[in-house]
């Protein structure tokens, strides 16, 4: 069932109904002590206009204090109580969050920007806590007060009662007209707000790229426009709220005139005490400001609704394949792969990627996979680890439909290397044990070495403990690629991928790594996907793609006497090869 987004946040309230329910009855307690300050002000009012006495000054001075300190005590345990739970809610909703962001498919990240992500798991969670703390207790104070208020001045005066009746509706009415639109506006800002957040995610992650081109002057007048522009926006929503709050002020003003131009006649003719017009007087100001407050909590209601309405676009987003289906493994998977008739197409695309691909892979065979750039090779590597989902029945792994094995354990037994390498801002060791995270430091420095990292190791101040920067900027791009070979093989996996890894290597380097994964190799199904024929030549099969088809498969020697595709590459790459050593 699709739920809706305050279906989704009254989820969370259920899971805290007994510590919010106590929090209910200290605001309870709390409202009618208060209640009770103006009845005690009034009564004392009323005896000491008869005659001022010590007992009585005694009597209701300690009569006020309890009520005073009986007010503040359950004022103090609701606010700690409702407070600390719409922590914790905002806690879960943090945690939920991020997890369904890890559980989404690499096709929602392809469309969406990481500033506007980041933006609503951050600004817009914030706003949802302070609905679900300070608007709550706020409203439920409110309630309570306002409530009591008017059933003790009715008790006191009826007219004066029914007079201040009459202006509930006007304040009903400001705050349904106001709130709607603050709600919109307010939406319309944390929207910008996600814009600007990803326009500075950007400008940071390719700072590099901005100051090659001399853009930094560019992109100080983008932001200063954008900056404008949101600026503007929330002046929208000021400009409403500094109408509202004045317009509730002076609507009570007006209200507790007539109220004072009533009861002083009443007074006059002897029908009403000044005892009982204080008490009244008092009771008003209870009842009033809780409805001056609830224009407050309208706009929190309001921002906060308006942010889980944004939350609950990116919680409504279905994960593709859900990280506990299918069955667990039995066993340690061997490796061996069968691709029967395969087509993929991406969504939104008008022609498949992939067309009629069949291809059976020997547990512990190398296959080398070479292709024209767009021909399809990774994304056929993207569907052996289901990072994108492939048609049903048309992957099997030992024999298995891929479909059928969880995503953890089956992604747990292969160590890819993707095309474009990404590091965390940790140390080298640490993007290397990312791998697998108990991996032993002799483990990590024997993965450095077979992936070609020794050598720029003991360049490096702290060696494998070096701290990297942002995404590895500190690292070359060979470095890079190699540190996230290491990250595969520390896995000890039983597919190993890689995706072009070796493309920023120089031929020396990629001799040596390519020597040190033969023996890596053994025992382990691997795919190779290059733009060089000097990482796949020694593959046990090399298939060539072309624009989504396979129209070349065999050993190096078989396709080089075939003279196609991939012979024409072997002698272009090995001509360019001679062309640089005389250089």
């Amino acid at each position: 069932m699709t739920l809706s987004p305050l279906r989704r946040l009254l989820g969370y309230f259920s899971r805290h109904k007994a510590a919010l329910a106590l929090g209910a009855l200290c605001v309870a307690a709390s409202g009618a002590f208060s209640l009770l300050k103006p009845l005690i002000v009034g009564n004392a009012v009323n005896e000491l206009a008869k005659a001022v006495t010590r007992g009585a000054l005694v009597r209701y001075g300690l009569l006020l204090v309890g009520a005073a300190a009986l007010e503040g005590f359950f004022l103090f345990l609701q606010r700690r109580i409702i407070i600390g739970e719409s922590r914790r809610i905002e806690y879960e909703m943090r945690n939920d969050f991020y997890a369904h962001l890890q559980s989404l498919p690499v096709s929602y990240y392809q469309e969406q920007r990481t500033g506007d992500l980041l933006s609503r798991a951050t600004n817009d969670l914030a706003s949802v806590r302070m609905l679900v703390g300070p608007a709550v207790m706020h409203v439920l104070s409110s309630l309570i007060v306002v409530a009591g208020a008017f059933v003790m001045m009715l008790r006191i005066n009826r007219e004066m009662s029914l007079l201040a009746l009459a202006g509930v509706p006007v304040v009903v009415w400001m705050v349904q007209y106001f709130g709607q639109r603050i709600h919109l506006k307010y939406k319309a800002v944390q929207d910008y707000f996600g814009d600007i957040s990803a326009r500075v995610q950007e400008n940071l992650a390719g700072v590099r790229v901005v100051r090659a081109f001399g853009r930094e002057h560019e992109e100080q007048e983008t932001f200063a426009r954008m900056n404008r522009e949101f600026v503007e926006r929330n002046r929208t929503v000021i400009r409403l709220t500094a109408l509202f709050y004045p317009g509730l002020h002076a609507m009570i003003g007006v209200l507790f005139g007539i109220i004072f131009f009533v009861g002083s006649r009443q007074m006059i003719r002897g029908t009403l005490s000044i005892g009982s017009f204080i008490a009244f007087q008092l009771y008003l100001g209870r009842m009033v400001w809780p409805l001056i407050a609830l224009g407050w909590v309208t706009n929190l209601f309001q921002r906060g609704m308006a942010s889980m309405v944004r939350l609950h676009e990116v919680w409504s987003v279905e994960p593709d394949v859900r990280a506990d289906s299918g069955e667990p493994l039995d066993a340690p998977l061997r490796g061996e792969i069968d691709i029967r008739d395969l087509t993929f197409t991406y969504g939104g695309a008008s022609r498949p990627t992939l067309r009629d691909i069949d291809l059976h892979v020997d547990s512990g065979q190398t296959i080398g996979i070479v292709g024209r750039t767009g021909s399809g090779k990774s994304t056929l590597l993207a569907l052996i680890t289901r990072t994108f989902e492939p048609p049903p029945g048309t992957i099997f792994i030992d024999g298995r439909p891929i479909e059928s094995f969880p995503p953890s354990q089956l992604r747990h037994s292969i160590g890819a290397v993707p095309q474009e390498t990404f590091l965390f801002s940790e140390s080298i060791a640490e993007n290397i044990r990312f791998g697998r995270r108990n991996a032993s430091s002799d483990e990590v420095q024997s993965s450095a070495a077979m992936a070609g990292l020794s050598g720029d190791v003991v360049t490096f101040p702290q060696g494998l403990e070096t701290m990297i920067g942002e995404r590895g900027i500190t690292l070359s791009g060979g470095q890079k690629q190699r540190t996230a070979i290491a990250r595969a093989l520390v896995r000890g996996p039983a597919i190993l991928i890689l995706d072009d890894a070796l493309s920023a290597v120089d031929t020396n380097t990629e001799e040596q790594i390519l020597r040190s994964l033969r023996e890596v190799r053994k025992g382990r199904t691997a795919l190779i996907v290059s733009h060089r024929v000097s990482s796949v030549k020694d593959a046990d099969h090399i298939i060539v793609i072309d624009d989504g088809r396979i129209v070349e498969r065999g050993t190096h020697d078989a396709l080089l006497a075939r003279n196609g595709y991939y012979a024409d590459l072997y002698h272009r790459q090995t001509l360019e090869e001679e062309i640089e050593e005389l250089a």
